[in-house]
């Protein structure tokens, strides 16, 4: 988690240098810089009209250029970036969706719960033709959609008896705009009653009743009076202008931030005292003047602070943020460090969209876990105080330079999807190569790199973990004070042969210990002959004797002898058969302890036992292929004590058959260690 919360925050550190980056090359290349501000007179006329359209400000009765950039210089100064993005959301031809109202619990549901909106709604009455125009409809849409405002189609025919109860006889548009400035207050619905359907005359209609709710000052004695006042309303925006009434996007964000922000429009027109304004501050006209308990914010001086509707929701939803916004952050950033682990995870295309959702899932079910208490905390009186300090600590945040970069790298990414997720990609791709690179240096091989053997793999756990979970979990070495595990044994009793052997994961393997047969020689060649010149021809008779004695075991009692003891310790516990410490032995230790002692006394030769794990048992022959082990071979040993060859039992393992081939204990599961008996005496009894 943490390597995936550091490769987002680096992938943000990029994204702050690649924005850093566009602003130097689109100052080399045009000399501006986004934040520069715009004269309006050398703009055109239709530049003009798109920089009102965007502000929400009416111009259908201004023919002349002059009085267009008259408006706009009342309105708010004028900056590149602001111009950048009202021609190229003029250019962008996308359609604007429109909702077709079912019915009346479709449309109370959207419209009349929603009250935090403001609805256009065109109803169609039965056996009549719309008010407005299909060509005039549409450009209506995209014209308020601007503004936040939802338009949508009631037709009566869907529903004639709400549309008989609301009185709706004749086709009309509808406006819903909450009531009171509290939080999810009424809605009050306003019917057109204008007799021109023209799109500009309806704009108007709709801006003027959106522009009633704001609070308006027309004299310096009330604007003292307000301005001292102390209520409710922590933090207040202050529109300062020369205007008949604010701009629609002024008026629209009213609505949307209700009960959290206080919008006030001091209209300036025909003030001839103007020195309280100077007292507090204001000094020039247009002015958006945040007021809060920390003191006086001017808004349009730091980047991507432009006089639109996008960027001063995104400034006023920083500095008084909703617990719903701080949701909607914390999924997103969730999300996105959740995805990196498509890059981070190496191997096969499946394995990383496997890991990928089970990722996605584990992340959103915590995020959605963990906001649960939250949200009851915050509903707790006492923490009111709480909530306050934590408001302040964003405005105090949010105010600075480097949030208002923040900010307008927002604004861009988010109307440049596409650069957003080319960066987002390649930034997984680099993530991705680094990833192979460290693992290739660290010598890790890469496993299931492909997906039918990945598949494989994961069906094996899978079924693993269905028919024997304990197995699953338990890996060698595994410190555990019981030497014997229940549940294995009641499987063993209640189905002995028959039930189906469990697909054991494997990793335990490459803990077992390995290390390679050694032996010591006591006495040189010259000493053997010199010591035993008379005995050489009685001790290789001995040798035969003794080896021909062996090879007379037939293989069907061998066979006998090794099943027989097996089902003893299986019964008895896995101690109750072990080479020379036990009281019952196993036929072929026995046979190994002859054969070796007859090849010792021949070659003078000792195993060195000191290069043996403390908790194997010393053995001379591997049981699986019945060799005894050669000088230098690779051995094994299982956790119940036996050694066999490396390769020998490795194959065993291999098969599925995860127990010992002597006592069938299980060779994932630890067991506790033997104790070694004092060696017997080498000297031959008297």
């Amino acid at each position: 988690m943490w390597v995936k919360l550091c490769c987002l925050l680096l992938y943000f550190l990029a994204l702050f240098v690649l924005a850093r980056v566009f602003e130097a090359v689109a100052w080399y290349e045009s000399g501006f810089l986004a934040t520069q501000l715009v004269d309006p007179v050398a703009l055109s006329f239709r530049k003009l009209r798109t920089i009102l359209e965007c502000r929400g400000l009416g111009h259908s009765g201004l023919p002349e250029k002059k009085d267009v950039r008259e408006l706009v210089e009342k309105s708010g100064d004028l900056m590149e970036g602001e111009l950048y993005s009202a021609l190229k959301e003029e250019e962008a031809s996308e359609s604007v969706s429109s909702t077709n109202f079912s019915g009346e619990m479709h449309f109370y549901e959207l419209v009349e719960d929603t009250k935090d909106g403001i609805w256009l709604v065109q109803v169609i009455a039965n056996d009549r033709s719309p008010l407005v125009g299909k060509v005039h409809w549409e450009k209506m849409v995209k014209k308020v959609s601007r503004f936040g405002i939802r338009t949508g189609t009631f037709n009566c025919s869907s529903d004639p008896r709400y549309c008989k109860r609301r009185g709706w006889l004749k086709s009309t548009l509808i406006m819903s705009v909450p009531q009171t400035s509290t939080s999810k207050g009424k809605v009050m619905l306003k019917e057109y009653s204008g007799r021109r359907i023209e799109v500009e005359h309806i704009f108007k209609w709709i801006t003027a009743h959106a522009a009633s709710r704001i609070k308006t000052i027309y004299n310096s004695e009330h604007l003292k009076e307000e301005w001292n006042k102390s209520d409710q309303y922590r933090v207040k925006i202050y529109l300062f202008a020369n205007l008949d009434q604010p701009p629609a996007f002024f008026s629209a964000l009213s609505v949307k931030f209700t009960g959290r922000v206080e919008f006030i429009f001091v209209n300036v027109e025909n003030w001839d005292n103007k020195s309280y304004m100077a007292e507090i501050g204001i000094y020039k006209t247009p002015s958006y003047i945040l007021r809060t308990p920390e003191g006086i914010y001017r808004y349009g001086n730091n980047t991507g602070e432009f006089i639109s509707l996008r960027a001063m929701d995104s400034f006023l939803r920083s500095l008084q943020p909703e617990v719903n916004d701080l949701f909607v952050l914390s999924l997103v950033l969730v999300n996105l460090m959740a995805w990196m682990d498509l890059f981070i995870t190496q191997g096969a295309t499946i394995k990383r969209f496997v890991v990928l959702i089970s990722t996605l899932g584990t992340y959103n079910s915590l995020l959605i876990i963990s906001w649960l208490p939250v949200l009851g905390f915050l509903q707790l009186p006492y923490l009111d105080s709480f909530y306050e300090y934590s408001l302040k600590l964003f405005r105090y945040s949010n105010t600075t330079t480097l949030a208002s970069w923040v900010r307008a790298d927002w604004m861009f990414y988010s109307s440049h999807p596409a650069l957003f997720l080319s960066t987002y990609l390649g930034h997984g791709l680099l993530i991705d190569y680094f990833e192979k690179k460290r693992r290739r240096n660290n010598n890790m091989d890469e496993v299931n790199a492909n997906n039918l053997e990945w598949l494989s793999s994961l069906w094996d756990w899978y079924t693993s973990y269905l028919f024997h979970p304990i197995a699953s979990f338990q890996h060698f070495p595994f410190d555990s004070d019981w030497d014997e595990d229940p549940d294995l044994l009641l499987e063993r009793l209640a189905f002995p042969d028959l039930w189906l052997h469990p697909l054991i994961p494997t990793d335990y393997i490459k803990n077992l210990p390995m290390w390679r047969f050694q032996c010591l020689s006591s006495h040189s060649d010259e000493e053997m002959l010199e010591t035993f010149p008379d005995s050489e021809s009685d001790s290789e008779s001995e040798n035969k004797e003794v080896f021909s004695s062996d090879r007379e075991v037939s293989e069907d009692d061998e066979l006998s002898t090794f099943h027989r003891c097996s089902e003893g310790e299986r019964q008895g516990g896995a101690e109750a058969c072990s080479c020379a410490t036990h009281s019952c032995h196993h036929e072929p230790c026995e046979r190994q302890a002859r054969s070796y002692s007859s090849y010792s006394s021949a070659g003078d030769l000792e195993p060195d036992w000191s290069a043996w794990p403390s908790d194997m048992l010393h053995c001379t022959e591997c049981v699986v292929c019945l060799e005894n082990f050669a000088k230098g071979s690779l051995l094994m040993g299982l956790p119940c004590g036996h050694v066999f060859h490396q390769n020998c039992i490795m194959k065993w393992l291999a098969g599925g058959r995860h127990c010992c081939p002597v006592c069938r204990w299980a060779s994932y599961k630890k067991k506790q260690p033997y104790t070694h008996p004092q060696p017997l005496s080498s000297e031959p009894p008297s």
